[in-house]
């Protein structure tokens, strides 16, 4: 019986496209489980501050109605949209439970860096 090794497929990195990043405030801008929205060229962004400290930033739409995120309740890893309830991840912009899979908040390009707040956008 002769067994053959197969090599491992190589995983070219995704080409990310270059961006421009822009600072928007200090972490401690924002309070525990709380939000700031920020105006952008391309429409508001809300930014979120998690009740252990972690940040995302989603465009301010819900998906259901367009309801204004950044003046949702912050739960978990999770924000409440105020018009209807729909709860959103906010580390992928779905909603959760039983309307999952009816749209998405588009996540912002977002990192933090020496305890401020960058968004990114596309050059």
């Amino acid at each position: 019986m002769t067994i053959h090794l197969l090599e491992p497929p190589v995983l070219e990195p995704p080409v990310l496209a270059p961006m421009t990043w822009t600072d928007v405030g200090a972490v401690t801008d924002i309070p525990l489980r709380g939000a700031r929205r920020v105006p952008t060229p391309s429409g508001d962004v809300a930014v979120f501050r998690t009740g252990d400290g972690g940040v995302f930033a989603l465009i301010d739409r819900c998906p259901h109605k367009g309801g204004p995120l950044s003046q949702g309740i912050v739960h978990g890893r999770a924000v409440t949209c105020p018009l209807h309830a729909w709860n959103i991840d906010l580390a992928t912009g779905q909603p959760m439970g039983a309307d999952q899979g009816k749209g998405c908040a588009p996540v912002a390009p977002l990192r933090v860096e020496e305890g401020r707040i960058l968004l990114g956008r596309p050059r």
